[in-house]
């Protein structure tokens, strides 16, 4: 139940009408992972099989990540408490959402370009919740938390450690201004910044690079 939520957050955010749902395509068995990262300590995977004519789809998240996000439903109350087990299935939903949504419109994803739409997309669902559940509050920490205290695990990265620090440091920078615009007391430029997100998801990756260094 948790991760449709995540994805129709996420959808409704984006405004992507997607046919998959996110828990067809769920496995918790970690005897399924291919062997080069079985023994790893990660809590979230996203596999994609190429099948012929198709690719296949598949993610895993560890159980007790599952259980311990039933407990403590984030979308019912985001807290330091279930922040990083929510970042962590979020960025699994984000990966599953991108992809299906690219493959529907015959476009290739590369592993940056998946990234750097995770952390975009930790924050602004982060700020979203954190702001519909407490609309008197404004997460100004949460920048800083997400993009300057994280750290990259180099045993998990896989030998992608630089990729993932480019990844975070172009998401760190396209959200320091879209913060500026969550900010803003008006609807309308509130208005502004959802129209800019929904733009920046269907850009190529070239594009969402040159959009990020010309306009942060």
């Amino acid at each position: 139940m948790v991760l449709q939520q995540l994805q129709d957050l996420l959808a409704d955010i984006y405004d992507l009408p997607l046919q998959y749902r996110v828990d067809d395509f769920l496995f918790t068995e970690r005897a399924r992972l291919p062997a080069t990262v079985r023994d790893s300590e990660t809590d979230e995977q996203v596999l994609v099989m190429d099948e012929g004519d198709e690719a296949a789809v598949g993610l895993f998240l560890d159980p007790g990540l599952l259980a311990r996000l039933a407990a403590a439903n984030p979308i019912e109350a985001l807290h330091s408490g279930n922040v990083a087990d929510y970042w962590t299935a979020l960025e699994g939903v984000s990966h599953f959402i991108y992809l299906a949504w690219n493959a529907a419109h015959d476009r290739a994803v590369s592993l940056l370009e998946l990234e750097l739409q995770a952390e975009i997309d930790k924050y602004v669902s982060s700020w979203w919740l954190l702001r519909e559940q407490d609309p008197e509050r404004y997460p100004a920490e949460l920048h800083r938390l997400l993009f300057e205290r994280t750290r990259i695990d180099e045993r998990l990265a896989g030998g992608r450690a630089d990729m993932y620090r480019e990844a975070n440091q172009n998401a760190a920078r396209f959200c320091r201004r879209l913060e500026r615009l969550l900010l803003a007391e008006t609807v309308r430029r509130r208005s502004e910044a959802l129209c800019e997100l929904r733009r920046f998801y269907r850009l190529s990756r070239e594009r969402k690079m040159t959009h990020i260094q010309r306009h942060s």
